[in-house]
């Protein structure tokens, strides 16, 4: 049973980047006037932040986390872990990103510095990671990188997804500390049910050719090609319906907690109909479960952060809050943490 307690460490602050091109769905042509409104109406999502083919992930996250490194007053050479969760790296074999980035942010050589190719969940289980590598007191500052460009992934005449995606990246920042309670966990697989977000070839095994690149159009008369996004739709919206509620629900009742002792409920921001039979199912009351859906899409790993910056920032600045985090999405993989965070330092929204 992966519930997982890491003691002594604290969530310091949080910052988030988006790309300053804004794409409104409204107007794209590819798809219907009916198509679009029934997009909007059951999806939540009206404009998208999209990059162009200069700005990768990293970029996002990069300014992300100078931002907050310079607002937190942070000497560089006190991070002692960098992890970089994303599905959308610079070079997609190697090297890994994160060994990019800690140059970039000229952090020590010393820097623990990795990837996790993770996605919807990324956000929950990159906390966990960095959390676990705290609780020892050996390390004593952790920086966290989130995000995708997640835009460039869907075909863009793919209605299930083009419309869906957004690019962003976050920052957070977390420290060792013996006074704090810590951050509680579970996290959860099920590998059977890869194929529902899935890009087929690109990969080792289905390498990429000519085909890869050729569109076609399938049995629910959308066009994708072999190396771009296929969303089984409703298969992801059963598996989350079902697993977003469970998960949240056995964190709580291993912690003895009720949504009384929940400021926050902040979900991964997949699908606005989704996210709010999530809520209902919780019990949970609309002005504890904030949504950043509109104005910036799914955002994959980034969209727990990027919610917390948008939407509750002067919260975050000005009091203690109890948050609930819940992920969930490709792999098939979901986690929840729950955790107090204490007047964190929350830069205004980054744009690149």
């Amino acid at each position: 049973m992966a519930l997982l307690h890491n003691k002594y460490v604290t969530i310091k602050g949080v910052s988030a980047c988006v790309p300053k091109n804004v794409v409104k769905n409204m107007g794209n042509a590819h798809f219907a006037l009916n198509d679009i409104n029934a997009f909007i109406s059951n999806v939540g999502v009206e404009e998208l932040r999209m990059s162009g083919k200069e700005i990768c992930t990293s970029d996002l996250c990069v300014a992300a986390a100078e931002k907050l490194l310079e607002e937190l007053h942070t000497d560089k050479n006190d991070i002692g872990i960098l992890v970089f969760v994303s599905q959308s790296p610079d070079y997609y074999f190697l090297p890994n990103t994160a060994c990019i980035i800690q140059d970039r942010l000229q952090l020590s050589k010393e820097t623990l510095a990795f990837d996790v190719p993770l996605g919807c969940s990324g956000y929950v289980y990159g906390l966990n990671l960095i959390a676990s590598y705290l609780s020892s007191g050996q390390i004593k500052k952790g920086l966290l990188l989130v995000g995708d460009t997640a835009s460039k992934i869907p075909n863009p005449k793919d209605k299930s997804s083009s419309m869906l995606f957004g690019d962003a990246g976050a920052a957070t920042i977390l420290e060792y500390d013996e006074k704090s309670e810590g951050v509680h966990f579970h996290m959860a697989t099920d590998g059977s049910g890869y194929k529902a977000i899935i890009v087929p070839e690109g990969g080792f095994r289905n390498r990429f050719s000519e085909k890869s690149l050729v569109d076609y159009t399938n049995d629910d008369g959308l066009v994708r090609s072999p190396n771009s996004l296929h969303l089984d739709g409703f298969d992801v919206f059963s598996f989350g319906i079902s697993e977003a509620p469970k998960t949240c629900k056995k964190l709580m009742e291993h912690l003895a907690i009720t949504n009384d002792d929940i400021d926050y409920a902040v979900f991964h921001q997949a699908n606005k109909m989704m996210n709010e039979k999530i809520r209902k199912k919780l019990s949970l009351p609309e002005n504890k479960v904030p949504y950043s859906l509109k104005h910036f899409g799914n955002t994959s790993s980034a969209s727990i952060p990027l919610t917390m910056v948008t939407e509750m920032r002067n919260d975050l600045q000005q009091k203690k809050n109890r948050l609930l985090l819940c992920g969930f999405g490709v792999g098939l993989s979901w986690g929840t943490a729950y955790a107090q965070f204490n007047n964190i330092v929350v830069p205004e929204l980054i744009e690149i």
